[in-house]
């Protein structure tokens, strides 16, 4: 039996819709909604806007909640407008009062927003979850402490015998797992050859609209543009690209670049005024100063210099050499992040290539200011394990997952138990590795699309904002899951009875 309703009787007026109905306060959007921290975000973004100037800005809820659903749906900024609009939980998420069929803003401000709100702004957020989730654990801890104590009587006694006096020394707690990343911006893979072509490119629009400004008088500069093309052509094709052919092939790019600037130059002197606007202006710019970096290269035989430019549209992008086995170097932000009860938080952000073990420091007081008493464990790499950093932890009395220096002792060996303990606290190390994949598989860590220095600094702080999120609400679900299932259990274990059998020492249930 098929079952086939045709075309001519469905009509938008006879659609059924449940719009009458209240909302399910099991969808995921209902239950997001409870954990957000929307008013720490209002009184964030509200001081960054003129209260007394302008026409009313849009709700920073509807700010949040459209760039909280981007990142989980992994959506460009008109899809996000065009879900929301599109469904109405979404709607209800993002603070709506009731269903609306017009778009709650224009998907241009998404860059607008980026730009205002910030890495800062997020880190604040991350405080906030993380001061919570926190809360939470040292009340759970001091409840079970009250238990212990009770019976016993405080001892105020210091290391001389005095009493009357607090010891002011507060007992580490807590766990701390540290480790580095790279944030890949979505960019085309530098080659030198690459680059000087596109930097050509740029330089003959730049010509054809200065040969424009200036009435089209006289002969318009030779720029060969036909002849590098075929050149290039012929060049990407072969499949092996010996080194003399990629040599050849930079120096005609770099005569044609260095002949299309002394050009432009020439044709600049010619106006009374400065006749480029500011992103041409930015633009030949970066192609002078890419042109000196090549140059350096292709006359010392080298393949490294400072500050190199790898994205003539992304000039703060920096090569960053990680040894990874997938890629040896990455193209985008080194982040510091630390871990602390399963939450993310950027501690360093920097576009240049830095040692990752001078965190290290940073990242425990970090924790410090955050809960009052530094942490029991940090759980971190090699890297992270130099004498200095093993002298900072050793005043404060913080261990860590690292083998001691020198040679290992043959006498008084560890126990089996104090094996399996360091060797378990190594392992649990593995989740901010996790943690780094949850965001480069599930939210696009690894190819973020903002192009401007600001705008990617939010897109990165966003993503690991919303891992957040997502972990609290997760750990909510799986620990309503548990008690349901204690609670089901407890109910229906009077049911069961123990039978010893007469045969040997067996048993077994029966119901």
């Amino acid at each position: 039996m098929i079952r086939y309703t045709p075309e001519s009787q469905l009509t938008i007026e006879g659609f059924k819709t449940p719009f009458q109905a209240s909302l399910s306060p099991d969808n995921r959007w209902v239950k997001l909604s409870e954990i957000v921290p929307w008013d720490k975000f209002a009184s964030i973004y509200i001081s960054k806007m003129n209260t007394n100037f302008g026409r009313p800005g849009i709700s920073p809820r509807a700010v949040l909640g459209a760039m909280i659903i981007k990142h989980l749906e992994k959506l460009d900024d008109r899809g996000v407008i065009a879900s929301i609009q599109e469904n109405i939980y979404m709607q209800f998420f993002v603070g709506l009062a009731g269903f609306k069929n017009e778009p709650i803003f224009d998907p241009s401000l998404f860059v607008e927003i980026r730009k205002r709100i910030g890495a800062e702004s997020f880190d604040a957020l991350n405080v906030a979850l993380i001061e919570s989730v926190s809360k939470d654990e040292d009340s759970k801890h001091l409840s079970k402490n009250k238990k212990q104590d009770k019976n016993e009587e405080p001892d105020n006694t210091d290391v001389e015998g005095n009493t009357d006096v607090l010891k002011p020394v507060i007992p580490n707690k807590g766990k701390l797992q540290i480790d580095a990343t790279v944030a890949d911006q979505y960019i085309t893979y530098p080659t030198d050859t690459g680059l000087l072509r596109q930097s050509i490119k740029q330089c003959e629009k730049l010509i054809d609209n200065l040969y424009k400004l200036q009435g089209k008088k006289g002969t318009k500069p030779r720029t060969y543009r036909r002849k590098l093309d075929k050149d290039f052509l012929v060049f990407s094709k072969k499949r092996k690209k010996t080194r003399n052919d990629i040599r050849k092939t930079n120096r005609i790019f770099l005569e044609a670049l260095q002949r299309n600037i002394k050009h432009i130059n020439r044709m600049l002197g010619s106006f009374d005024k400065f006749p480029l606007k500011k992103e041409e202006q930015k633009m030949l710019w970066i192609v002078n100063l890419l042109y000196e970096q090549q140059k350096y290269m292709y006359d010392n035989k080298t393949n490294s210099c400072d500050d190199r430019i790898v994205s003539i549209f992304q000039p703060h992008v920096r090569p960053i050499v990680r040894g990874k086995q997938k890629s040896k170097v990455e193209f985008g932000s080194k982040l510091g992040v630390s871990l602390d009860n399963g939450l993310a938080r950027i501690d360093t952000m920097s576009w240049n290539a830095y040692n990752e073990s001078g965190d290290l420091e940073k990242q425990v007081e970090a924790y410090k200011r955050l809960h009052g008493y530094y942490p029991e464990l940090v759980q971190a790499d090699k890297i992270y394990a130099t004498k200095n950093n093993r002298r900072y932890l050793k005043i404060r009395g913080i261990r860590i997952t690292a083998s001691p220096l020198g040679r290992r002792k043959t006498k008084n060996q560890e126990s089996y138990y104090k094996k399996r303990k360091h060797k378990k606290e190594a392992t649990e190390r593995n989740q901010i590795e996790g943690k780094f994949g949850q965001g480069k598989n599930g939210y696009e860590l690894n190819r973020i699309r903002a192009k401007l220095k600001d705008t990617s600094e939010s897109w990165v702080s966003a993503i690991f904002f919303i891992m957040n999120l997502i972990c609290i609400r997760d750990r909510g679900i799986i620990w309503s899951k548990l008690f349901c299932f204690i609670s089901l259990f407890s109910r229906r274990l009077p049911e069961f009875a123990f039978v010893r059998t007469d045969i040997g020492s067996n048993s077994f249930f029966k119901e």
